[in-house]
């Protein structure tokens, strides 16, 4: 069996691909650490602006703990051609009562689930990307993808 080549990139358009990455997959995979266990569990971001994203969580969950104890988590997103982007980053509490409106007016399963936006159980989780890299599908090798200022 031959080894599958992967098509050239452009380098300048790497940025571009991993966003089309990410906006294919619905349904990424947030890695956390439980002391010292890699823990992965599917997620569904509710705000992604660039490569900042958004994911709510419920404060019974473990992974608030997991976070509270090591904020530093990775995200995986694949697409239909198994091309990934992995973005590592640091999750913080989103504050920002705007942010966090707009988050709730957009999404009706957060409200058909928890009824009012002040929810005490509701946390949503801003992910700040440190690193950005991006594989096609069998090139075995990642592009590193340039962030901007603030992450996008």
């Amino acid at each position: 069996m031959t080894r599958p080549r992967p098509k050239p990139i452009d380098p300048a358009r790497v940025r571009e691909l991993a966003l089309q990455v990410i906006a294919a997959d619905r349904f990424p995979m947030l890695a956390t650490v439980d002391g010292d266990q890699p823990r992965v569990r599917p997620v569904s971001p509710v705000r992604t602006e660039g490569f900042v994203v958004h994911v709510a969580n419920l404060r019974f969950y473990h992974k608030t703990v997991e976070i509270a104890a090591n904020p530093k988590v990775e995200l995986c997103y694949m697409d239909a051609e198994h091309n990934q982007v992995r973005l590592t980053g640091i999750a913080r509490i989103e504050d920002d009562r705007a942010t966090l409106q707009e988050i709730w007016d957009g999404n009706p399963l957060l409200r058909q689930f928890l009824g009012r936006p002040d929810h005490p159980d509701l946390i949503v989780y801003r992910i700040e990307p440190t690193q950005v890299r991006y594989m096609q599908e069998w090139a075995l090798a990642y592009y590193e993808v340039p962030l901007n200022a603030g992450g996008q």
